[in-house]
């Protein structure tokens, strides 16, 4: 049932963003934001309330990791919230949040029993920084997006629905920087500690299993964003374009490999 009011509370708030998005009226925002927030203090607790009833940390199955990747977005657009001011960055948030929220609602609610190789404080520390990073990672996609979206507006010359409702190109690019500036290290440190688990429970740092393959990708892709970013001075439509590349291969690693390229993460359903 907490799941549930979860669920429909970020339902609101992404219909009352999708209506302040059309109407441009400050209240609703207002209402919005107080909307999410709600949603996010009420996820927090379904999280708590999975935890006692399962006896250890909730991130084994796809329900949970899903819902936890829901819930990590949330609060990573939060946090940013109180720092940086992008026009409408809420509605686009909000949909992806609500698109995470219904797959964590088809998937199966059972609490699974820990295999042995899950029985450790790794666990909590490698899976919820892991997730976390791909919270701040699908910000950036989001102001990709919203990027390539504006962009397309300015070269129309024909100003439609966007144009007023986006922010300036170069605020999206900043924010696309910083989005990554938090994700890209927790993604390395989720990587580690990834690593230093596997040598407590298979004896060996890296396996090559397709899990750990495509995290590897998935690192290269953003650090070489990073790299092109510093050194070449890459920004504007090459950032965004590798921000929803980058993206999609954080969903690889996290559905495609999982159903797809079996191996000793098969586990996480």
């Amino acid at each position: 049932m907490l799941f549930t009011l979860s669920f429909v509370a970020y339902l609101l708030a992404t219909t009352t963003y999708v209506v302040f998005f059309i109407t441009q009226k400050k209240k609703i925002r207002s209402a919005a934001r107080c909307l999410l927030f709600g949603a996010g203090i009420l996820h927090t607790v379904t999280i708590l309330g999975r935890y006692i009833a399962a006896g250890h940390t909730p991130l084994t199955t796809h329900h949970d990791t899903v819902s936890f990747f829901a819930w990590s977005m949330t609060w990573a657009f939060l946090s940013f919230r109180w720092r940086y001011q992008v026009k409408n960055l809420g509605t686009f948030v909000s949909l992806v949040i609500s698109a995470l929220m219904a797959i964590a609602a088809l998937s199966s609610q059972d609490i699974a029993v820990l295999p042995p190789a899950l029985q450790s404080v790794w666990l909590p520390i490698h899976a919820s920084i892991a997730i976390l990073a791909d919270g701040f990672l699908a910000m950036g996609f989001c102001s990709g997006l919203m990027y390539l979206l504006q962009e397309r507006e300015l070269k129309k010359k024909r100003f439609g629905v966007f144009y007023s409702r986006l922010p300036s190109l170069e605020a999206l690019d900043t924010l696309i920087h910083h989005c990554l500036t938090v994700g890209f290290p927790l993604l390395t440190l989720g990587i580690i500690t990834g690593s230093f688990w596997a040598k407590q429970a298979w004896g060996s740092y890296w396996h090559w299993d397709p899990k750990e393959t495509w995290s590897l990708i998935t690192w290269f892709i953003y650090a070489a964003m990073l790299h092109q970013r510093f050194i070449a001075g890459w920004r504007g439509k090459r950032a965004a374009v590798l921000a929803i590349i980058g993206f999609v291969a954080v969903l690889f690693t996290l559905w495609g490999v999982t159903f797809l390229l079996p191996g000793v993460h098969s586990y996480v359903r």
